[in-house]
């Protein structure tokens, strides 16, 4: 007996000493960038597996001592004297083990001998449970999702892992929150400010660094927001267009205002209104919008009040690309022949594509219905060119039929 409790005795200690050794190594294991995830969080959760591994050990082999001392007990009782008035040590022992029952390491000694080769019952083989281990590090937050509770809830609110787990640092972030502690403050906060269910999920796909910001440095951001006359309504709708806004200062938001009040000439409400109808504005880069600026004004030639008019009705404008800005221009003012005044007046000729102008314009040409100055009679409106579907187009432009327009189309 004293030999099989030292021999357990060694197993448990070895396990305690594997895990050890094995968390040690983990801690020391640094991921490499779009490797592995989280060593650390890994290192932590092994530790945790193990200790739970090493409390069922115990208790498995105790509720298998227990099972073969009852055995042999309750036959030794049934040969014991029944003469006796004093519980015999078997009852006693009987009344003190049980399978339950909290047995340090150190009275193992006490426990009967167990042959290994012993045959398990049915009952006690279904205690004996198989737990997949954490892994160490992966390529994916799919391996951490079934132990991290903060990934499941985050997947149930439509959180797109496979997006952020592209960038570990933002992985590993996620690994180390707490739900309650971290997270779900921020969510109120979000809802707070205006934020449906169904559009928190792809809110913190994008901006999933929203967790390291300080909850009361959000609140400033849009404290000056409604400071600056932005309603309610208006800063849901901006946050939800442009994800990062939040996470911007309010000194570089003031610097951004500043910006665009400034270089186009507007007024407050003007400016309030562009960022609102754009506030990626707010958020993106501001060198692809100087270098439009000089576009429209040395290359294309409009005046800087004729780009504030345009701007101010397509935003978008600001952020196009150059190479289509300029293809756009050059078909429509040099082949269609329309000029400045005439273009400033429907700029979301810039926002549609070259190639569906160049389809319509050549089978009004071939019509002979190509006349877009307001002056004339009988002249196309540019705002129903662009905007109005092939067919309706073909019915109430061209006044032809929409099988017409395909054969023409097959001709170029």
């Amino acid at each position: 007996m004293a030999l099989l409790a030292q021999q357990l005795s060694r197993r448990f200690n070895s396990v305690k000493l594997n895990s050890f050794i094995k968390a040690k190594q983990v801690t020391k294991h640094s991921a490499r960038p779009g490797k592995a995830v989280l060593p650390s969080f890994s290192a932590q959760a092994l530790l945790s597996s193990d200790t739970c591994f090493l409390q069922r050990g115990i208790k498995t082999y105790r509720t298998l001592f227990w099972n073969s001392f009852h055995s042999a007990s309750t036959s030794r009782k049934k040969s014991s004297a029944e003469s006796t008035l004093l519980p015999s040590v078997t009852e006693q022992q009987e009344k003190i083990l049980s399978p339950e029952s909290e047995l340090p390491l150190e009275e193992l000694d006490d426990l009967p001998p167990l042959s290994p080769l012993q045959s398990v019952s049915e009952e006690e083989a279904i205690q004996i449970a198989a737990y997949s281990p954490l892994p160490i590090s992966s390529f994916t937050l799919a391996d951490y999702v079934d132990h991290s509770k903060t990934l499941q809830k985050l997947v149930q609110l439509g959180v797109d892992l496979s997006k952020i787990e592209k960038h570990p640092d933002a992985a590993n972030l996620l690994l180390r929150l707490d739900f309650e502690k971290h997270i779900k403050e921020i969510l109120l906060f979000l809802k707070d400010l205006g934020l449906e269910d169904n559009q928190l999920g792809p809110f913190l796909t994008k901006n999933y660094a929203i967790f390291s910001e300080d909850l009361e440095n959000l609140k400033t951001r849009v404290a000056y927001l409604q400071s600056k006359n932005f309603s309610k309504t208006d800063i849901a709708r901006m946050v939800k267009n442009a994800p990062f806004l939040l996470s911007f200062s309010v000194e570089r938001l003031d610097n951004r205002l500043g910006f665009f009040q400034k270089e186009l000439e507007l007024n407050v409400k003007k400016t309030r209104d562009l960022v609102v109808r754009l506030p990626r504005l707010l958020t993106g880069s501001l060198e692809p919008v100087k270098e439009n600026m000089k576009v429209y004004h040395l290359e294309l030639g409009f005046k800087h009040n004729e780009i504030q008019h345009m701007v101010i009705k397509i935003p978008k404008m600001l952020t196009a690309n150059k190479r289509k800005l300029t293809e756009t221009f050059d078909y429509v003012h040099n082949v269609m022949n329309i000029p400045h005044h005439i273009i400033v007046k429907f700029p979301q000729l810039f926002n549609t594509r070259v190639f569906k102008i160049k389809e319509r314009h050549l089978f009004l040409a071939y019509l002979g219905k190509a006349q877009y100055d307001p002056a004339k009679p009988n002249y196309v409106s540019l705002d129903k060119f662009v905007s109005f579907p092939d067919k309706i187009f073909c019915k109430e432009i061209a006044k032809a039929s929409l099988n017409d327009f395909e054969k023409f189309l097959k001709t170029l």
